[in-house]
């Protein structure tokens, strides 16, 4: 008689168990974000790319996805790490995948960078910090998608008073109102002041506008006693000041 193959017996009721979720197959980028926060805790932000850095500040916002691609386009569109964060939110909306969380998170760094290079320059005097304010205003406005013109009123130990943004404008022109300034720094009982602007174009060459701009200034408040330190303009490829250059 030929033998039979024994047969797995069959339990009424008994259904195939259910695999357990975490068991489930870990997304790839688990893995990728734990090793990349490593780095980031090893080398500081200076161990990582611009879109890595970038990675970093979105996985708090999108939890449950592979940013790499995302980051990569933020960075693709607008240039690098420092102008995705200073970019319009109504800009940043234009890209694919960027929520109102992300573009919040984003605005966040952005204001926590500019208080900290405030708070680097708020309790000395500016003209032995130079460096410092040139983070400042690098920070504050050297990314800008339109032109800003703003004041540093300074009091006799040449300490900031107060920033002041006098006037915003378009991508290549900024209205300045002079007898506004003078107004002002006699408001603030300024002594002297640091005069800054931003090139969008990234260029920072003074323009025979900014020359003329200048020197108008100073002829209205070297009467008032205000003495006028600078003049820098801020651009993604550096900065230029017009003492320094000796254009007024």
């Amino acid at each position: 008689m030929a033998r039979r193959t024994a047969e797995p017996l069959a339990l009424p009721g008994l259904a195939e168990a259910p695999v357990p979720a975490d068991a489930e197959e870990v997304p790839h980028y688990h893995g990728h974000r734990e090793r990349l926060r490593a780095r980031f805790a090893e080398q500081g932000a200076e161990g990582l790319a611009d879109y890595e850095l970038l990675e970093l500040a979105l996985f708090r916002a999108i939890p449950r996805r592979d940013v790499k691609p995302l980051a990569k386009a933020l960075i693709h569109r607008f240039g690098s790490f420092a102008e995705v964060v200073s970019a319009e939110p109504a800009r940043l909306a234009e890209v694919e995948g960027v929520s109102a969380g992300v573009v919040n998170d984003l605005k966040l760094i952005e204001a926590a960078g500019r208080r900290l290079a405030r708070g680097a320059i708020a309790a000395r005097p500016l003209l032995s910090s130079w460096s410092a304010l040139l983070d400042y205003l690098r920070t504050t406005m050297a990314f800008a998608p339109r032109e800003e013109f703003r004041v540093l009123f300074l009091d006799r130990r040449n300490h900031l008073i107060a920033d002041e943004v006098q006037g915003r404008g378009t991508v290549d022109h900024t209205p300045v109102y002079t007898r506004e300034v003078a107004r002002r720094a006699l408001e603030l009982s300024s002594t002297a002041i640091i005069l800054a602007h931003n090139h969008p174009s990234g260029d920072p060459t003074p323009s025979q506008a900014d020359i003329r701009m200048t020197r108008d200034i100073v002829s209205v408040l070297e009467p008032l006693g205000i003495v006028v330190h600078d003049h820098v303009i801020l651009g993604r490829d550096g900065h230029a000041s017009l003492k320094a250059l000796k254009l007024f």
